[in-house]
């Protein structure tokens, strides 16, 4: 069962008066990167004027939650028209395969003739920790049992050597309560290069939680694994971070009573909570997390209480 979080209030929030075109608002999908002692370089996706998103940074010691160098060029900036990323790279988390640092991304396309779609790209993480685009291709698209639309990846190293992958996964625009249904799947890989699809890892609720978007996920094969993510209920409420638990990373269960980290009261992250992503560091749990629209008010960071 998770234990509480204790907010630690917001960390970051760009200014628009000191941004680069491409990143003059947001600060979704935080992905955290140790640089060196209690700095990590977190990586963002940031907006401009048309809603693009593409990769900022800025580098924050996460002890003292002071900002200590903010980025102010984008890291990777979203792709030209006709590109799988055309309209927005959101990021998932990263990986190493046989040296390599990967970060993996979800690629969006919104057409003026169709629904907006997602699939997912990978960048190099360079040794100077810029990134590179591996191809213009997406790493993985959609096919017979992703067949609409993919959204952000988590991808960990397993036991035997191989690895495992949660993403998002489009089964329908409309479930039939005008809210979309977008599920958590698996997929699992020998090598990190080539995956074989499972279908559905978290079960969903109609009504209850039936959008999700963004795990995270903690855990191994001895311990089992956890799994924070951000959903919605489809009943016209805003995205909440809900929990889920597994013993094998294969098949979970919800146990969204149990997330213990919700709205406030007032302020930055008083209307929704989304997009978290939980790691470890000196023997703590942290998560870093969006707040109202979307990110628009910027990243905060909250740390697990121990057990009692």
């Amino acid at each position: 069962m998770s234990h509480q979080w204790q907010k630690l209030g917001l960390l970051y929030c760009p200014s628009e008066t000191n941004q680069h075109p491409k990143l003059l608002s947001h600060a979704a999908n935080p992905l955290p990167v140790h640089l060196h002692e209690d700095i990590y370089r977190i990586y963002f996706s940031g907006r401009d004027a048309n809603n693009r998103s593409s990769v900022g940074a800025v580098d924050i010691d996460i002890v003292s939650l002071k900002i200590i160098q903010e980025h102010h060029q984008p890291f990777f900036e979203h792709g030209p028209e006709g590109s799988f990323y055309a309209d927005g790279v959101s990021i998932g988390n990263c990986y190493h395969v046989d040296g390599v640092q990967y970060m993996l991304f979800m690629g969006w396309q919104n057409p003026k003739d169709g629904h907006w779609r997602g699939d997912i790209g990978r960048l190099i993480v360079q040794p100077d920790l810029s990134l590179l685009l591996e191809s213009e291709v997406p790493f993985i698209s959609t096919n017979a049992i992703d067949p609409i639309s993919l959204s952000y990846p988590w991808v960990q190293k397993a036991e035997n050597g191989g690895y495992h992958m949660w993403y998002g996964s489009t089964t329908t625009w409309d479930a039939g309560n005008g809210e979309m249904l977008h599920v958590i799947n698996y997929g699992s890989s020998h090598d990190g290069q080539h995956w074989e699809r499972k279908g559905l890892a978290v079960p969903y609720e109609l009504g209850r939680a039936q959008a999700f978007s963004r795990p995270t996920v903690i855990g191994n094969i001895e311990t089992g694994y956890e799994m924070w993510f951000s959903y919605r209920s489809g009943s016209g409420e805003k995205y909440h971070i809900g929990y889920a638990l597994s013993r094998d990373g294969l098949k979970w269960e919800l146990a969204l009573d149990h997330v213990d980290i919700d709205v406030s009261l007032v302020g930055w992250d008083s209307e929704m909570i989304e997009y978290p992503f939980v790691f470890e560091h000196k023997n703590k749990r942290y998560m870093l997390y969006n707040g109202n629209h979307y990110g628009k008010t910027g990243f905060g960071i909250a740390v697990q209480k121990p057990a009692i």
